[in-house]
């Protein structure tokens, strides 16, 4: 069956169409993605029923919302571009500043790391810090009242043994004045050493490990 010719109307229709959308079509989208569009057009000219063709103004206003949805597209990469450069800004604006993110590895510089204990309610709490081996260097009980505790460890071990520069984790255990067992987020404080802008979104390195920027709490300045 011979194919219809397309109505001059339809021509019309289109070029009137298009025009009042010559703000939102931009005519590099669409040389970009003319086999895309010379493709709807094939396919709607093969589907139609000569008998019964498809309405000229339902025809030209699909074929202009195609042309816009090209445009849309171009929008949202281009605010996805912009959202990624700014995600590396941020991170950038982070390096050589100490935060508080999530986590139990702490780094121990200049005789000093640095961790928060978020507790719900007063309590003992007893804290273990391992080295990098997992062999424990220090264990203590304290008693914390509820909120944000911060803890500081000097380096040194339960009998006094100094202990070198570098990452600690602690793993801590509590309970209420009732004896029962509660649970103790932890959070570290460590100095921003680097920003890798390779990822998607950006991470920061914070004792050694990384963390996305959403994963920072705060920003802490002594």
């Amino acid at each position: 069956m011979a194919i219809p010719a397309i109505n001059p109307a339809v021509s019309s229709t289109i070029a009137s169409a298009t025009t009042g959308s010559a703000t939102a079509v931009d005519g590099d989208t669409l040389a970009k993605n003319f086999s895309q569009f010379l493709t709807l057009l094939t396919t709607q000219l093969k589907n139609q029923n000569p008998l019964d063709p498809l309405d000229t103004n339902q025809f030209a206003q699909q074929l202009v919302q195609f042309a816009q949805q090209l445009k849309q597209n171009d929008q949202l990469a281009t605010l996805v571009s912009l959202q990624k450069t700014a995600q590396s800004t941020a991170a950038l604006g982070f390096v050589g500043e100490t935060v508080v993110v999530d986590g139990s590895t702490a780094s121990l510089a200049s005789g000093q790391a640095n961790w928060s204990l978020n507790v719900s309610k007063p309590a003992t709490v007893t804290i273990n810090i391992r080295n990098s081996t997992g062999q424990n260097v220090f264990s203590g009980s304290y008693t914390m009242q509820a909120g944000v505790n911060d803890f500081t460890w000097d380096g040194k071990s339960t009998n006094g043994t100094q202990w070198p520069s570098g990452n600690y984790t602690m793993t801590v255990t509590a309970k209420d004045t009732s004896g029962q067992s509660i649970s103790l987020p932890t959070e570290v404080e460590g100095l921003v050493n680097s920003a890798d802008l390779t990822k998607n979104p950006p991470v920061l390195s914070v004792a050694g490990q990384d963390f996305t920027l959403d994963k920072v709490k705060r920003v802490v300045r002594h």
